[in-house]
């Protein structure tokens, strides 16, 4: 066997990824894995199902202590709400398994007493965009049989309160929440019994061709994020496509998104940061007609609530989730 130091590199994604000339690829952060199971923090438990077979798409489901065996046989007891979950890593590392991910989801569920559904879609370079969001917008679908009965996971049919149903994501997950929401629309027939009530994004990854706020005073950084995009989809539109630039010439109206309140949140020291609160102030100058909140902690960068989900800052993000999902 080559060792990967003599193996010619044919594309690299620093510091994340590199793809060798054999077809080999070699993932260099976000390969952790965590198993479901109890967690002793939070009491929280969580397992893993195949939900799409077609495409071997999973999800990795999660229960507050709350709910127990004896509560879930009895269908008179109050529903939860549901948040459905998308994991960030730029398209193309990181995983539903992943501790980071795992530990951070666990005191969520716990803190905002919910069932969420954390979707493993498949990722980039293997599956090439829109690979993505065509697997989560057939994970959404497979919630909403749950609405009429046909579904089969009881951790959803005894527990979750359809007419409260939230979208969530970091990063590029945060995309793929907003695409979901714009293709779901006011008349799509996922509606039928399930509302999506809101969306959380946290940390959005938008980006665009020309620089904003602070991406023109850090040019180095800017061309790292430029690399990502089009490494994930090659595009004649380049960081300009609508899946990637939501206000763009030609993107979907903000006006169609399907929910009544979409909560953004971003850090400080991001370079994301701008693209988020261009998103916050295009969604409230738009016909939409929902409720826009905008939230920005101070002194932090991207998803450091992931990489330290213990930490003071990333507990008060923790509760202006919680807040936001659980408000009358």
């Amino acid at each position: 066997m080559i060792s990967s130091s003599k193996r010619e590199v044919s594309h690299e994604v620093p510091p994340y990824l590199r793809v060798y000339k054999d077809g080999t690829i070699e993932r260099l952060f976000g390969n952790e894995v965590a198993p479901a199971g109890f967690d002793l923090q939070t009491g929280v438990v969580s397992k893993d199902i195949l939900i799409i077979p077609e495409t071997g798409v999973s999800a990795r489901l999660y229960r507050p202590p709350s709910v127990t065996p004896t509560h879930n046989q009895n269908h008179n007891h109050n529903k939860l709400p549901l948040v459905i979950y998308f994991h960030g890593g730029a398209f193309f590392i990181s995983s539903i398994s992943d501790p980071k991910y795992h530990n951070s989801l666990n005191i969520l569920v716990a803190k905002a007493n919910i069932i969420l559904v954390s979707i493993d879609y498949r990722r980039a370079p293997e599956h090439p965009l829109p690979a993505a969001f065509h697997d989560s917008w057939a994970s959404l679908q497979w919630v909403h049989s749950h609405v009429s009965g046909a579904g089969t996971e009881a951790w959803l049919s005894d527990n979750v309160d359809f007419g409260r149903v939230f979208l969530a994501g970091d990063s590029c997950g945060s995309s793929i929440a907003h695409h979901l929401a714009i293709r779901v629309g006011p008349s799509n027939p996922v509606e039928g019994g399930l509302n999506i009530l809101g969306i959380i994004m946290i940390h959005p990854y938008f980006w665009g061709e020309e620089p904003i706020g602070s991406e023109a005073k850090n040019p180095v950084r800017k061309a790292m994020v430029d690399g990502w995009w089009r490494f994930v989809c090659p595009s004649d539109r380049g960081n300009d496509d609508p899946l990637i630039n939501p206000v763009a010439d030609g993107a979907p109206s903000l006006s169609g998104l399907a929910c009544d309140r979409v909560l953004v949140c971003v850090a400080e020291k991001d370079i994301l940061r701008d693209r988020g609160r261009l998103y916050y102030e295009s969604l409230v100058k738009s016909d939409w007609l929902g409720k826009a909140e905008f939230v920005e902690i101070q002194g932090e960068d991207h998803v450091f609530h992931i990489i330290d989900p213990n930490c003071e800052k990333a507990l008060k993000m923790i509760q202006c989730l919680d807040s936001f999902i659980n408000q009358e």
